[in-house]
């Protein structure tokens, strides 16, 4: 698979891993400037690569293998027993719209996410110029899924919307209503606007088996892993 990859690439400095104590990360950056819309993009995905801002990565952090690329196969998508009782329950509570533009309410949601949920990690605190170098794209369609409380926002989903699939990049929400497992409903609604799009993919980025908060999309059954350049269906 590596014979796609553009001839154009950056390879970080080390620096300390986000994810795994101990652990040094390094990042393979895409420089190639035709990679940078919907279409090359998508195909990236498809290489384990990812966005943060307007920049396209994926972990290069050799031996360390941990971050396993993951997709969900939308049309084979069985919610388990538990998924179907917590979207049951927002669907009571909760109204969902969207946006193709980024509100202004957005980020002083993001901030008390990060700051009350995250303060123990590298995006502690939160500021706006980080938000927008992290989340916002200057090349790329998104589409940000909002979740309510009568009129109060209280969820975000920001969500690549390419030719054949979806690509979450991050959910903030307000941490008062993580009662309600927000992450998982998030990820469900993004599920349900890929198959309302006939997409093929939900891209949910990396499973990390071995951290505690990036070791649960593999509960989103049927998917699909990248395991050294190859999709294994799981």
């Amino acid at each position: 698979m590596n014979r796609h990859l553009p001839t154009k690439l950056g390879l970080s400095q080390s620096f300390p891993c986000n994810y795994l104590p101990n652990k040094q990360e390094q990042l393979l950056v895409i420089l190639e400037p035709n990679c940078y819309n919907d279409t090359g993009y998508e195909a990236l995905l498809n290489l384990g690569f990812r966005r943060s801002g307007d920049q396209i990565y994926r972990p290069h952090c050799a031996p360390c293998f941990k971050c396993r690329a993951i997709r969900v196969l939308v049309n084979d998508f069985i919610p388990s027993r538990s998924q179907k009782r917590k979207i049951k329950k927002a669907q009571k509570h909760f109204t969902v719209k969207s946006s193709v533009v980024p509100k202004d309410e957005y980020y002083s949601l993001y901030e008390k996410y990060i700051n009350e949920r995250h303060n123990d990690s590298s995006m502690f605190p939160a500021n706006e110029e980080q938000y927008k170098s992290f989340l916002l794209c200057s090349w790329l369609p998104i589409t940000y899924i909002e979740l309510y409380d009568d009129d109060k926002l209280i969820a975000i989903a920001v969500t690549d919307l390419l030719n054949n699939s979806l690509s979450a990049i991050y959910t903030f929400f307000d941490p008062e209503y993580e009662n309600f497992s927000i992450g998982t409903v998030m990820v469900l609604e993004q599920i349900k606007l890929a198959n309302s799009l006939n997409k093929k993919f939900v891209y949910l980025g990396y499973q990390i088996d071995d951290c505690k908060k990036m070791n649960y999309k593999n509960q989103f059954k049927n998917h699909q892993i990248l395991e050294f350049e190859r999709w294994i269906s799981i």
